[in-house]
């Protein structure tokens, strides 16, 4: 195991076989005394003088990430990670990274690929947090120890205390969550997604909020939460409280908010393997694709006026994008992905075109 291997994995650019190597130094190499040698030199020297972190302390942490990594077998924090038509191998793969990808391993290791981020950044870091990763093409449950569960669709972060504390309980999400909320009305359960925050104290939401997207969109299932637009850094703006079957959505350009009625299956059906379309444009399913799979399709103009209502059960890209030249006179061509300076690959480009 080298360090660049894992610096590749925290940043989600490995390959099948780097995973798999990572997943076995993980369980068995990572205890050696020779690896916490330098993992322990680059965590001190990554610290203010007045912050250096004990032996004790760094062997306590160190030993957490590997009972954090059995808990695919016995903890129930996280379970049924489900693949979208991967093979098994790959499945368990992206499996097994999700659940490795967590805050204390990411606080040893990930400074040593961030030079240019100074110790001070890491001081309000705790280290009974978690982080948890869904690769692209997966989806995974999260329980948390208040009882709240959160399943989280593909390409999606989400960071949480171990325990909660205090008179709330805050987690972030970057990408999107279907929360059912354990009751507790003296802690109400507050989700940041950095433009908004959504707070309820037992209900059921659907969020989405993925990095660079123009709208983040909140959909109530049952129950009622409130939504307030952030400011600034430590301003809020109530933007009002919700109903159920309504979905309200933020503009993250403008600032424009905008509320519907809507079918609420739609939205939600991802959590089951579905994707959902009611005539919609090729455009907008392009949209959610790359989303998923993380890849890049292009529309050509003169077929962004074919709309599509279709539901998708657990197909793979590619037989989605075959399903679409059925349905429509258009082709699609995935054109060679190109190899970077870093030994990883580009996202595969896609262009549908017509036929």
């Amino acid at each position: 195991m080298t360090k660049e291997v894992l610096i590749k994995f925290l940043n989600n650019s490995c390959s099948t076989e780097e995973i798999a190597e990572v997943i076995r130094w993980a369980r068995e190499a990572s205890s050696n005394q020779e690896t916490r040698g330098w993992i322990l030199e680059d965590w001190k020297s990554y610290q203010e003088e007045e912050n250096l972190a004990s032996e004790e302390k760094f062997s306590t942490m160190l030993d957490k990430i590997h009972h954090k990594i059995n808990i695919d077998h016995n903890d129930r924090r996280i379970n049924n990670t489900k693949g979208l038509g991967h093979s098994p191998v790959f499945s368990w793969l992206t499996r097994a990274a999700a659940i490795l990808l967590l805050p204390v391993l990411s606080l040893l290791i990930y400074t040593i690929s961030q030079n240019n981020i100074g110790p001070g950044k890491f001081a309000g870091l705790a280290a009974d947090s978690l982080e948890i990763v869904v690769p692209f093409g997966t989806r995974t449950v999260v329980e948390m120890t208040d009882g709240t569960q959160v399943q989280l669709n593909s390409g999606s972060r989400i960071k949480y205390p171990l325990r909660f504390s205090g008179d709330s309980r805050e987690i972030e999400l970057s990408g999107e969550g279907y929360f059912n909320v354990a009751h507790h009305p003296d802690k109400p359960f507050i989700v940041k997604t950095g433009t908004m925050d959504i707070t309820a104290i037992g209900t059921e939401f659907n969020v989405l909020a993925y990095p660079g997207a123009d709208y983040i969109s909140t959909t109530l299932v049952e129950g009622k939460v409130m939504l307030e637009k952030t400011v600034s850094d430590r301003e809020k703006e109530t933007i009002g409280i919700m109903v159920p079957n309504q979905q309200v959505s933020l503009n993250t350009k403008t600032g424009e908010i905008s509320s519907e009625r809507v079918n609420i299956d739609k939205y939600i059906a991802w959590k089951d393997g579905k994707l959902v379309f009611e005539n919609e444009d090729l455009s907008q399913v392009a949209e959610r694709l790359n989303r998923m799979f993380n890849v890049d399709i292009l529309v050509d103009d003169n077929v962004k006026e074919y709309t599509y209502t279709v539901t998708f059960v657990d197909e793979s890209l590619f037989q989605i994008l075959h399903l679409m030249t059925v349905a429509a006179p258009v082709n699609y061509k995935a054109l060679p992905r190109k190899k970077l300076p870093d030994g990883t690959y580009s996202k595969q480009k896609i262009i549908i075109e017509k036929r």
